[in-house]
Order: C-alpha cells, then structure tokens, then sequence
C-alpha cells in the first residue's frame, strides 16, 4: 500500500488545538489508515492506504478530527513520492549541507502561480530568503524562524491560501520515515 504524510496546521501550537499523539493515531486507524506511525508532537502522521487520493484523505482526516477533538484543523496530505520530491529539492540547501534548523519548507494547500509570488513585496531580513517551487516555498532563515518575518501567517495573508510550515530537519525525518534516502 502508498505511504502518505498527513500535515496537520496548527495543532498543540502555544496551548491551543491540543491533541494527543496517541489519539490522533487511534482516529486514522479508525479511518481505516494502516500503518499509522507520528512524528513529534506539531501533527505529522505517516499512514498507508489503498485508495490514492490525498485530497479525500485530507478531507476525511480533517472531519474525523472535527467529530474526535472538536477542533477545525486543516490537513494537507502528500505521497511519499511528493515528499520525497520536495525533500529533495530545496533550491536553497547548500550541495555540502547546512545547519537545517535554519531551513524550512511552507506547504501551501492551494496552488499559486508564480507571478502571484513574485509580486510579493517579501518582508525578508539580512541573508532570507524564499523561493516557490510548486505548492512549497522553501525558506532560508539564518537568524531563525523564530525571528524571521517569513513566516506562516505572512504567506497565509499574503497569498490568501492556507499554509503549514516544517522546518527541514522534520522534512527529511518524514521523509526518511516514508521511505525516502
């Protein structure tokens, strides 16, 4: 069966949407999802399934979490052939490696075109950057994410699509779980 990776937007985020790892595995197991494994505690799922369309396994997770935790939560599911693409291809990942806790990738659950990107006005400090490749713009953030104005809320009010942010030590833990290099 496909492996899939479930992204959950801002769970267990600053004491709000909490929800139990543990429990959150117990809902996608009653979705019929095998093979359901977590990553850390911010709503990573790996799962596996017959039917391949990650869109109707965002749609189910998303509504089993409404009817289990009564939180609005929304998912972004990609394959592991997805994941596996995007983890491969951040275009500002230094070839001989980097400090990863200053690399991240935000996950837009709609497309945007790249003129639309483009015309930002990118609030970028001193060495950021942001590039968009698909529905994922990888991010470049040598003070920290922390401090970064690129940050989740600014591409969810800018594009007018929702989003959800990884940084790149968990993009390629997911990405290694899922079985990719």
């Amino acid at each position: 069966m496909p492996t899939y990776i479930a992204l959950l937007r801002g769970i267990n985020v600053s004491g709000h949407k909490q929800i139990r790892m543990a429990e959150l595995k117990k809902s996608a197991e009653a979705l019929g999802f095998g093979e359901v494994r977590t990553y850390l505690q911010s709503g990573n799922l790996l799962f596996s399934a017959l039917r391949g369309d990650p869109l109707r396994h965002a749609k189910a997770l998303s509504a089993r979490i409404a009817s289990d935790f009564e939180h609005e939560v929304a998912v972004l599911v990609l394959s592991a052939a997805k994941l596996d693409q995007i983890a491969g291809a951040h275009p500002l990942w230094p070839e001989q490696g980097g400090d990863a806790k200053l690399f991240h990738a935000t996950f837009l659950f709609e497309p945007v075109s790249e003129s639309v990107f483009k015309a930002l006005s990118l609030p970028a400090g001193p060495g950021e950057a942001a590039v968009l490749s698909d529905q994922t713009i990888f991010l470049h953030c040598p003070h920290g994410y922390g401090r970064t104005k690129l940050n989740n809320s600014y591409f969810e009010r800018a594009l007018k699509v929702p989003a959800t942010t990884r940084n790149w030590r968990t993009v390629l833990a997911l990405n290694e779980l899922a079985g990719g290099p």
